[in-house]
């Protein structure tokens, strides 16, 4: 059984003007769904990528599997238990134990009048544990002096308070970590290093990661299954290592010949054309098709279904019939 399994998650917000102000204007609801009918497994110990671009719905995706955000329709489950529809507090308690979430900005998410071992030893004293020398040790796990737990956060650079925000994570011996956008406010140099800690950490501790990025480049060598995401659909899923070279589905080509390569300097990068289109009112049939250079009628009026493909899945008329204009 996975460790996470998620079905026909869905959720729509309420965008609407004031009761008021719609009732004077005779406006209708608005109503802007941010994740559509997305499903997919997260087996023990492995990497799970969500990737797409701003406006995919990957973050919301993230606080829905945390617990942060209740679904509008679907399930999430974790170790085969729903958060949203179990009555037992005890099992609630326990899965809830589990999961740890690694946020998009390391200086928002620390609190800045506290001190470092109270920051990281927090997940483990709210549930009334012991935290003797746990904050310590984890310091000097991901890479910084035990002697920094006496430190406030203003005191480390942008990458050290990434470091700082593992550390928290890793307290209380979660088996899921969220990680919401982890390196994308670092510089690339540092990115790196907070993403090699990370891999080692998975390896040292049995964790299973659901890394959330807008950056296919970064989750290349991360992921064991990578999933991507548009309007709020996922449209493809694969293994990184067929997902770089024979991507299925159009807007996972774009992505990819978007993305910058370290073995390409001087090539003309072709940015993905159009815009995400207005997830209020969105195209009829396939979301992709008004920027696809594939669409034909039938993408106009009929929405493709998420089916497998080769070692995935894919959610397109016309898959694999779409090349990259260079090697990945």
């Amino acid at each position: 059984m996975s460790l996470v399994s998620i079905k026909n998650l869905t959720r729509v917000f309420d965008v609407s003007k004031p009761w008021l102000n719609r009732v004077i204007e005779r406006l209708p609801k608005r109503m802007l769904t941010a994740v559509s009918d997305v499903s997919f497994e997260i087996p023990a110990r492995t990497t799970y990528a969500l990737v797409g671009e701003s406006g995919s719905g990957k973050s919301t995706i993230g606080k829905m599997v945390v617990g942060l955000l209740r679904p509008s329709e679907g399930t999430v489950e974790i170790e085969g238990i729903d958060l949203f529809a179990e009555t037992d507090p005890a099992k609630i308690e326990r899965v809830r134990s589990d999961i740890q979430m690694i946020f998009q900005d390391p200086f928002a998410s620390l609190n800045p009048r506290w001190r470092v071992r109270d920051i990281i030893t927090e997940p483990v004293t709210a549930r009334g544990g012991s935290a003797e020398g746990l904050a310590e040790r984890l310091l000097e796990q991901v890479g910084l002096s035990a002697e920094d737990a006496a430190k406030y956060p203003h005191q480390f650079s942008g990458g050290q308070r990434q470091r700082l925000c593992v550390a928290r994570a890793l307290a209380s011996e979660p088996k899921l970590i969220v990680c919401d956008e982890p390196t994308s406010a670092l510089d690339v140099s540092v990115q790196a290093q907070v993403l090699n800690l990370m891999s080692d950490l998975k390896d040292q501790h049995g964790l299973t990661y659901l890394f959330i990025s807008h950056d296919l480049t970064v989750v290349r060598h991360m992921a064991d299954t990578i999933g991507v995401l548009y309007l709020g659909r996922l449209v493809e899923e694969a293994p990184p290592e067929v997902l770089f070279t024979r991507p299925a589905h159009p807007y996972t080509a774009m992505l990819i010949d978007a993305a910058p390569r370290l073995d390409a300097f001087g090539r003309e990068v072709i940015p993905p054309e159009g815009e995400i289109p207005d997830p209020i009112d969105p195209p009829k049939g396939c979301a992709f098709h008004p920027r696809c250079p594939l669409a034909t009628g039938i993408c106009k009026s009929e929405r493709p279904k998420l089916e497998p493909f080769g070692p995935g899945r894919v959610a397109c008329h016309h898959a694999g019939q779409i090349e990259l204009t260079s090697a990945a």
